[in-house]
């Protein structure tokens, strides 16, 4: 894997959402995977009212038996990004003996929460739903986000069914809760107060209003507010120079997972911002795998 994209894909995620535009993904897309790995792309896991929903999948070209399965969620503020800028992370997991997908959502504001949230647990629904196709082992799931996408996957670890928001994609008969979450720069509360002015149009953008407007649809939103015992390992990483996300997003989920006993840790990034690269990356990158390994594997 180049590690140099990520660091550069979230620096740069949430700048595509303020523009409307979305990041190129041809560098990506031109990539084939290595070898021993089975490879598919746009797979339609779900639809949401008349779209499509689409996924890429990685899995050993060789496995007996099950595994464990992890999604990958990409950023860009709830408003840009694509799935395919994370086909090597679906590589490496792969190689690692993971079943991996890289997942499309809709995005706002055309879209506005809940869309997004609702999007990507259909896409945890539709895995446990082919978890014999894919030769996946339904009851050990992760989800890894960046960003955004790292909202959505605690998101993905804190909601239970009765906290709503499974909306109509598919697969209504199984849970969409995953066991284990590693989360880079994800915004955990967002009703805080000390988030800067571009992240505050952001989560305007994504919510539909500002935080004074609509109070308790930023709770609901909010990752943090769903916090109980059971929910799923955490691990995340937190530049303390991040210009959008405050360093305080990490320490609050912290205290919250703490007190409800939940495992995990918080990596903090001294001098980082909203992304890394170079070694530091590639020593978060294994760090993540490791977490998965002692989370989801038996």
């Amino acid at each position: 894997m180049k590690t140099e994209r990520l660091g550069f894909f979230l620096a740069i995620s949430v700048a595509f959402a303020v523009h409307g535009a979305e990041p190129n993904a041809g560098a990506s897309a031109k990539k084939t995977p290595p070898d021993g790995i089975r490879f598919e792309k746009d797979i339609p896991y779900g639809k949401a009212g008349d779209a499509e929903l689409f996924l890429n999948l990685a899995r050993p070209a060789q496995a007996t038996g099950t595994a464990p399965a992890i999604v990958v969620i990409h950023g860009g503020g709830w408003a840009g990004g694509d799935r395919s800028l994370h086909d090597d992370f679906t590589w490496r997991f792969a190689q690692r003996g993971y079943v991996s997908a890289t997942i499309s959502y809709r995005f706002a504001p055309k879209h506005p929460f809940p869309a997004q949230v609702e999007d990507v647990k259909c896409a945890v629904r539709f895995l446990r739903s082919h978890a014999s196709k894919y030769q996946i082992d339904p009851d050990r799931i992760g989800a890894v986000g960046m960003s955004a996408g790292a909202h959505l996957a605690m998101l993905l670890g804190t909601m239970d069914k009765p906290d709503g928001l499974e909306g109509n994609g598919g697969w209504p008969e199984q849970t969409s809760k995953v066991q284990s979450v590693v989360s880079f720069v994800g915004p955990t509360d967002l009703t805080a107060e000390d988030f800067g002015e571009m992240s505050r149009n952001i989560l305007n953008n994504f919510l539909g209003g500002t935080r004074d407007e609509k109070l308790e649809l930023y709770r609901k939103a909010s990752p943090i507010t769903h916090v109980s015992s059971g929910d799923a390992a955490m691990l995340l990483f937190q530049g303390t120079k991040d210009p959008l996300i405050p360093t305080t997003q990490a320490y609050k989920m912290a205290e919250s997972l703490t007190a409800a006993g939940v495992k995990g840790r918080v990596e903090l990034l001294l001098g980082s911002g909203h992304g890394w690269g170079g070694k530091d990356l590639e020593r978060s990158l294994e760090q993540m795998v490791n977490f998965f390994d002692v989370t989801l594997r038996k």
